[in-house]
C-alpha cells in the first residue's frame, strides 16, 4: 500500500489540535509554539502534495479508498485534482500566519481590561483551546478538499461549523467600544447566526445527499461521474435539478452568495482578525470549491439550467457588496462586505462556463485568500493599538506608523485588484471568460472594480492620511512578529501577480476536466468572413 499522504496531511493538524488542547493551563506559551509547529508541519506536507501531483496525469491523484460504512455504500475515499491541490496549499500556508497573528488574542483578560480594578469581572480564557480549534478547522477544511466520497465530504463540511462557532463566540474581538456584557451578547448573536445559517444549508444538503444515494446507489464522486459519462445513470431531469438545488443552497450559504450572506458581516465583525481571516480566506472557500467539484461534476445539466439565475445573484453580490462596503464605518465589516463582492466574482467565473472564467475563479479563491489575509491582519494590528474598529477614530496613522500604513495600503491595493498584484490576474480572467459568453453580464460586473477602488482608497485616506489624531499620536509601528506575519503575504501577492503561471499550470488541466463534465467549450470569437477572405485574396 502506498503512503497515505492525503490522510497524513489532514491528520497532522488534527493530532496537533489534540496535543495543544492537552497542554497544562499554566503552559500557554508552550501551547502556542506547539500549534505553530504542527501548522508548519502541515504546510510541509501540503508542499509535498503539490510536488507529488502531476498536472498532466490522471484527474484525481494520490488517491486512497477504503471501506467505511459498507452497508450504505460509504467509503473513505480521497483524491486531489489541481483545484484541490492549490486550495490545500492556500489553507496550509495561511494557518501559520493566523496563529502567529493571534499570538496574544486568547490570553486571559487582565482586570483592567474588564473594567474592574478588583478583578470582579475577570474573564479567563482557555488559550490552548483557541489554538487547538484553529488546527481542528484546518484539518477539516483540508479533508473537505480531498474527499471524493460525497458522504465523507458532507460530514466534514458540517463538522467544521462546531469549532468555528466556539472561535467566534468564545474568542471575540475586544475592540467592541462598549461593556463586556454587551460585547459578549454581540459575539453570541454572531456565532449563533453563523451556526444556524450554515446548519440549515447543511440539512437541505443532507436531504440531497440521501436522494443522490437513492438514485446512484453509492456516494463515490468518481463512480457517479463515470456512470453519467457512460449513460448508465438513471436520473430524470427534475430529480437532477432538485438534487442540484439542495447541494447549491448549502454551498451558496457557505460561500456566501446574496441573499444568504448576512451572517458574514456579523461573524467577521465580532471575531478577532485572525479568526475573521480563517472564516473568509479558508472556510468559505469550501463552498466555492464544492460548486466546481460537486455541482458541476454531479449535476452538469442542472448546473447549465440554473446558470442564468446564478449569474444574476452573482452580479447582485458583486455590486451590492461593494456598495455597502463604501458606506461602512466599521473597518472589519467593510472588509466583510468587500469579500461578499469578491465571492460574487468567484461564482460568476464558475458559472460563466468558460475555461478562462473557471481558471480565474480558482485563482481568485487563492488570491482573495492572500489579499484578504494581508489586509485583515494589518487591520487587526491597527485595531488592537487603538482599541476601536470605527474608521472615524483614526487619522494620520502613516505619519506615526509608516510600515503599518504601507502594508495596509498594499493589502488594500491587492483587494481592488491593482495590476501587478495577484488578484488582478484572476479578476481579469473571470471578466474575460464571462464576457466571452455573456457580454452584458461581464460589462455590469466591471462596476465592482470601480466601487472596489472607491471603498479601498477612501478607507486608506480616512485612516492613514490627514492630520494626526491625538489618540493615535503615540501608536507604535509594526513589531517584528507582525512584520514576519505580513511580509510573506505581500511577497506572494507581488510574486503571483508577476508570475501566475506557477498556479495556472496546475489549475488549467483540472478546469478542462470540469468543462468536459458540463460538455461546454469556449465560445469562438466572431470573425468577419468576408473581410478575412479579402485579406487572403490580397
Amino acid at each position: 500500500m502506498s503512503f497515505p499522504l492525503l490522510t497524513v496531511t489532514a491528520a497532522v493538524p488534527a493530532a496537533g489540535a489534540i496535543l495543544t488542547a492537552a497542554v497544562p493551563a499554566a503552559r500557554r506559551t508552550a501551547a502556542k509554539w506547539l500549534a505553530l509547529l504542527f501548522s508548519l508541519a502541515t504546510l510541509a506536507l501540503a508542499v509535498l502534495v503539490a510536488i507529488r501531483f502531476d498536472p498532466t496525469g490522471d484527474r484525481y491523484q494520490l488517491t486512497e479508498s477504503r471501506p467505511w460504512i459498507a452497508d450504505f455504500g460509504v467509503r473513505y475515499e480521497l483524491g486531489v485534482d489541481g483545484i484541490g491541490v492549490v486550495l490545500i496549499g492556500l489553507t496550509a500556508l495561511l494557518i501559520p500566519f493566523v496563529i502567529a497573528a493571534g499570538w496574544h488574542d486568547a490570553d486571559p483578560l487582565a482586570a483592567s481590561d474588564s473594567g474592574s480594578a478588583a478583578g470582579k469581572n475577570y474573564r479567563w480564557r482557555p488559550t490552548q483551546g483557541f489554538f487547538a480549534l484553529i488546527l481542528l478547522v484546518e484539518a477539516m477544511v483540508i479533508i473537505s478538499f480531498e474527499a471524493t466520497d460525497v458522504f465523507l465530504f458532507y460530514i466534514f463540511f458540517e463538522a467544521m461549523l462546531i469549532p468555528m462557532y466556539f472561535l467566534i463566540g468564545g474568542f471575540g474581538d475586544r475592540a467592541h467600544g462598549g461593556s463586556e456584557e454587551n460585547a459578549a451578547t454581540q459575539r453570541s448573536y454572531a456565532a449563533v447566526k453563523f451556526l444556524l445559517y450554515n446548519l440549515v444549508g447543511g440539512l437541505i444538503m443532507l436531504a440531497a445527499v440521501i436522494g443522490l444515494y437513492v438514485v446512484a446507489g453509492n456516494f463515490s464522486l468518481q463512480e457517479i461521474t463515470a456512470a453519467r459519462a457512460a449513460g448508465t445513470l438513471d436520473m430524470s431531469t427534475n430529480t437532477e435539478r432538485l438534487l442540484f438545488l439542495g447541494f447549491f443552497f448549502a454551498f451558496a450559504v457557505k460561500a456566501p452568495l446574496w441573499p444568504l450572506h448576512t451572517w458574514l458581516p456579523n461573524a467577521m465583525g465580532e471575531s478577532t482578525a485572525p479568526v475573521a481571516v480563517l472564516i473568509t480566506a479558508v472556510v468559505d472557500k469550501v463552498g466555492t470549491f464544492a460548486m466546481l467539484r460537486f455541482c458541476l461534476g454531479l449535476f452538469p445539466d442542472a448546473s447549465k439550467w440554473a446558470t442564468p439565475v446564478i449569474l444574476v445573484l452573482a452580479l447582485i453580490s458583486i455590486v451590492y457588496g461593494a456598495l455597502v462596503a463604501v458606506g461602512q464605518r466599521d473597518i472589519k465589516r467593510l472588509v466583510a462586505y468587500a469579500s461578499i463582492s469578491h465571492f460574487g466574482f468567484i461564482i460568476l467565473g464558475i458559472f460563466a462556463m468558460t475555461s478562462q472564467g473557471q481558471s480565474g475563479a480558482t485563482l481568485y479563491m487563492v488570491n482573495h485568500g492572500l489579499s484578504t489575509a494581508a489586509l485583515m491582519l494589518v487591520a487587526g494590528f491597527l485595531i488592537s493599538r487603538r482599541g476601536s474598529r470605527l474608521i472615524a477614530d483614526y487619522g494620520g496613522v502613516q505619519k506615526v506608523a509608516p510600515v503599518l500604513a504601507g502594508t495596509f495600503l498594499i493589502g488594500g491595493l491587492a483587494t481592488l485588484s491593482l495590476p501587478g498584484l495577484a488578484p488582478f490576474v484572476s479578476e481579469f480572467l473571470v471578466l474575460v471568460g464571462t464576457f466571452a459568453r455573456y457580454p452584458v453580464v461581464g460589462i455590469i460586473a466591471t462596476t465592482g472594480i470601480v466601487l472596489a477602488a472607491l471603498y479601498t482608497l477612501v478607507l486608506y485616506q480616512r485612516t492613514m492620511t490627514g492630520p494626526v489624531k491625538e489618540e493615535v499620536r503615540t501608536m507604535p509601528d509594526l513589531r517584528l512578529r507582525e512584520v514576519l506575519v505580513v511580509a510573506p503575504l505581500i511577497a506572494l501577492l507581488i510574486g503571483l501577480g508577476v508570475y501566475p503561471k506557477v498556479l495556472t499550470d496546475i489549475v488549467n488541466p483540472a478546469v478542462e476536466h470540469t468543462m468536459s463534465d458540463v460538455k461546454q467549450t469556449d465560445p469562438q470569437p466572431e470573425v468577419d468572413v468576408e473581410a478575412k477572405n479579402g485579406e487572403v485574396a490580397k
